[in-house]
Formats: C-alpha cells, sequence, structure tokens
C-alpha cells in the first residue's frame, strides 16, 4: 500500500497519461486499505486475518463522453492499458450534456481542515485477540447468557488520493478499529440473541472491551420471554442504534441522483417544514475523528458543515457536479466515489440535535407504546415514503419500559413519522450517523 505522498504521485502521473492519450479532462483515484483482524468463540481463537488490497481508477472524459476504468495492477504497463482501455471507451461512449469534472473555481485551494483522522497506531495481532476474549468474556458472564456466537476485533488503515486534470491532487489517511460481541441466553425455542458494537478512527476512543460485551450479554437476557402486544395505533420509541436508520431514508432521498431521476419522497418539499420546530439535522465533514470525516469530496471540492434541515425546514439537496449541472445549481461538496464509475452524493457525519427532555421524560406520557431495539427488512418505498419494517423491543406501559415483545412490524410513512418526531437529550456520537432517543406517534404496530 502507497502512503499520501506516493499515492497523490501515482494518481497525477495517470492524470498525465491521460492528458497525452488525448483525454479532454481526467480525474484518478486511488484507494489503499490494510487491516487485521481477530474472531474466538467460547474463549478459543477461530480465525485470524490479515488483508492488504490498492486499486486505481481512472475517470477519462472525450468531449462530453466519458469511461470508467480501474485497476488492482499498478505497474506501469497495466497503467499504460489502461489509460488506453479508457481512451477508446469514451470514444464511442454516448455523450451526457451533465457529465464533467467539479468546476475548477470550486476545487479546494489550501490546505483544508484538519479532521484527526489517523491515529498513526499497529496493533499486534496478539492485542486484538486479548481484547476480543475480554469481550467475550464479559459477556458470557452475564448472567442468563448460555451460548456465545463469538467476538471479534479488527484494526486498520486507509489511504485515498484524489487528482483531475484541472490541478487538483491531495490525498489522506484514516485508521479504523473496531470490537463487536454476540451472545445467546435462554435455551431451546426460548432462546434470545442480541450483541453490542463500537468503531472508532482513533484506538483510545473504543469502549472498553469488557463494556461492549457486557452490553452484548445484557441485552440478550433482556429478550427473553417476550410478551405480546396487540395491534393498533401508538407512539412507537425508537433506541439510538435503531432510529439512526430513520435519518438514513432522510439522506437517501436528498441526494442528487435521486432528485434528478425524480425518486424520492421529498421531492417537492424543498423549504418546507418537513419535521417540527424543533428538529436540525446536522452534516459535519470536520468533525474530530469522525467516522466519515474528510478534508475534500470525491471531487475535489472543500466539505464544510451544513445543516440538512434547520428549524424542521428542509434546506436543500446533496449535489455532486452532474446532479448539480442537471438541476441547475452548483455542487455542494457532498460527492461520494469508489474506483469504479462516476461519483454519486452522501452525507458524512450526520446526527440530529438533542432534544429538552430525558428519554424518561420522552415516554413518562405514554399509556401503551413500544420501544424498538431492532429493526428487521427493507420494507422502505423511497418514492413513496411508505414505512413498513419487522421489530423487536419492549412494550411501554404507564410511562415505563416493560416485558420485552418480538416480531411485530411496526408502519406508517416516512413523512408523517418525521412531522411527529420528538427526540430525547440523550444525543452520543459513536457513530456516522447519530440521534437521541427518538419518539414517533401515531405509528401502526402490528402484534405477534
Amino acid at each position: 500500500m502507497l502512503n499520501v505522498s506516493e499515492a497523490e504521485a501515482r494518481v497525477a502521473a495517470l492524470i498525465d497519461r491521460a492528458r497525452r492519450a488525448g483525454a479532454d479532462a481526467a480525474d484518478a483515484l486511488y484507494f489503499g486499505d490494510a487491516s487485521s483482524g481477530v474472531q474466538v468463540r467460547l474463549g478459543e481463537l477461530e480465525d485470524v486475518s490479515r488483508s492488504e488490497g490498492e486499486e486505481i481508477g481512472l475517470r477519462l472524459f472525450v468531449g462530453r463522453r466519458s469511461a470508467s476504468v480501474s485497476s488492482s495492477d499498478l505497474s506501469e504497463e497495466a497503467l499504460s492499458a489502461l489509460v488506453e482501455r479508457a481512451a477508446a471507451m469514451a470514444r464511442e461512449a454516448p455523450e451526457d450534456p451533465y457529465a464533467g469534472l467539479a468546476p475548477e473555481a470550486l476545487l479546494m485551494k489550501s490546505g483544508g481542515p484538519e479532521v484527526d483522522g489517523d491515529d498513526g497506531r499497529e496493533l499486534p495481532a496478539a492485542e486484538l485477540k486479548a481484547r476480543a476474549l475480554a469481550m467475550e468474556e464479559a459477556a458470557r458472564a452475564v448472567a442468563g447468557i448460555t451460548n456465545s456466537e463469538g467476538a471479534g476485533m479488527s484494526a486498520g488503515r486507509t489511504v485515498i488520493a484524489l487528482a483531475t486534470s484541472a490541478g487538483f491532487c491531495r490525498g489522506y489517511t484514516t485508521s479504523g478499529y473496531s470490537g463487536s460481541a454476540s451472545v445467546i441466553a435462554g435455551s431451546g425455542s426460548l432462546m434470545q440473541r442480541d450483541y453490542a458494537h463500537h468503531s472508532a478512527r482513533h484506538y483510545q476512543d473504543l469502549d472498553a472491551p469488557e463494556a461492549i460485551g457486557r452490553e452484548a450479554g445484557e441485552r440478550a437476557v433482556a429478550r427473553l420471554d417476550p410478551a405480546k402486544l396487540a395491534s393498533g395505533a401508538m407512539p412507537v420509541v425508537f433506541d439510538p442504534r435503531v432510529g439512526a436508520s430513520l435519518i438514513g431514508h432522510l439522506l437517501g432521498a436528498i441526494t442528487g441522483p435521486a432528485i434528478t431521476r425524480r425518486t424520492s419522497f421529498l421531492l417537492d418539499q424543498e423549504g418546507k417544514p418537513i419535521f417540527a420546530a424543533g428538529i436540525t439535522i446536522r452534516d459535519d465533514p470536520h468533525r474530530p475523528r469522525g467516522l466519515r470525516s474528510k478534508p475534500f469530496d470525491g471531487e475535489g471540492l472543500p466539505t464544510r458543515p451544513s445543516d440538512l434541515v434547520a428549524g424542521g425546514m428542509l434546506t436543500g439537496w446533496l449535489l455532486d457536479s452532474a446532479s448539480a449541472r442537471q438541476l441547475g445549481r452548483q455542487p455542494t461538496g457532498h460527492a461520494s466515489r469508489g474506483t469504479g464509475g462516476g461519483p454519486g452524493a452522501g452525507a458524512t457525519n450526520v446526527h440530529l440535535e438533542p432534544g429538552a427532555v430525558s428519554k424518561e421524560q420522552l415516554i413518562a406520557d405514554i399509556g401503551r407504546g413500544l420501544y424498538v431495539t431492532e429493526l428487521i427488512g427493507q420494507g422502505v418505498n423511497p418514492v413513496t415514503g411508505d414505512y413498513s419494517r419487522g421489530a423487536s423491543g419492549f412494550i411501554i406501559e404507564n410511562g415505563a419500559i416493560g416485558p420485552a415483545v418480538a416480531e411485530i412490524t411496526v408502519a406508517g410513512n416516512l413523512l408523517d413519522m418525521f412531522r411527529n418526531l420528538a427526540a430525547a437529550d440523550d444525543l452520543e456520537f459513536r457513530r456516522s450517523v447519530n440521534v437521541p432517543t427518538l419518539r414517533v406517534e401515531g405509528m401502526i404496530v402490528a402484534g405477534a
């Protein structure tokens, strides 16, 4: 795997080759990744893995015709063949009036913000194993745990470099660490499974292995002996680890490609209130050590923090250059991409601002409701916003969380759900999309 300066030199050289081959414009992306992982089960080592890979992608333009090619072979011969193939493909491709690089005037000119995404550490396999064993031991020590699906620990580093024929050439690195445990409580047909997981950019920010394991064990035991819940309309409260998925549906619906294809349930909602007035949702690509922090986007534009929803109002779309041209706008610095194909658009570190009440106050007036801790299936229509997913969690009775419940369905429409959403004050930054505990009024629950 190349270091940053080597990766920058490699993508810059590939752009020079493309221009000499007759390209009117081109961009190149290098992606290198090295990771190690350890899996344990029942106190024994199950697997040790080490992977390293690198790939380079080239997007080449001849007028409004373009082609994208990629290769994991970075030799001089392979890159020469890559350029020749891309040039030949581009000349035969159909014209696209919206294709092209990001506007040169908008490219990142300075060094960009320091997002502190790499701690520079290299963890030995022995340390990964020790943490994985400690996670599983803590989970299995919880009373009621009868079996284990195992625990795992991984560590890795990524190098990214982007160059364009408009003069942009930058790169950066990120580190990443992750720990997880999954265990089983009960026996026979009454068994219940749950898990806990945490990821961080810096090793010192990762939860202690004992905390991850204990959480997995306690969650599994809490799900034993599920009760029945009668069907009906009721408030549904989403635990933060699943509530983030609601914001994920919002993010997918406000990307430029979804708008230009007219496949978004939010198509006519720009500039309109889609949440209650107290709701603000922020995208912050500069959050130090954030899981998706980055100084520039997939086209070389500077990233910047922004409110996607401000005071309940949808502020606009996440636009790459192609979708921006199609809509007659400027790109927003949200281009995302891999080494194959052109950019799409997406958010970075997103959070919903916390509310003013505690989780306990948020549910205090619920006579009968549902607290959801797991969602199952993909029953969301991105065009209409219709929402129907399998779920499990706990019954809320008279303002308190009661017995577990499983094999139920929660349904509604995302626009209605957003308008009837309220947030507690317990926001924590643990994921790429972070939310506090969320309450949604009037959802339809089909009980078991």
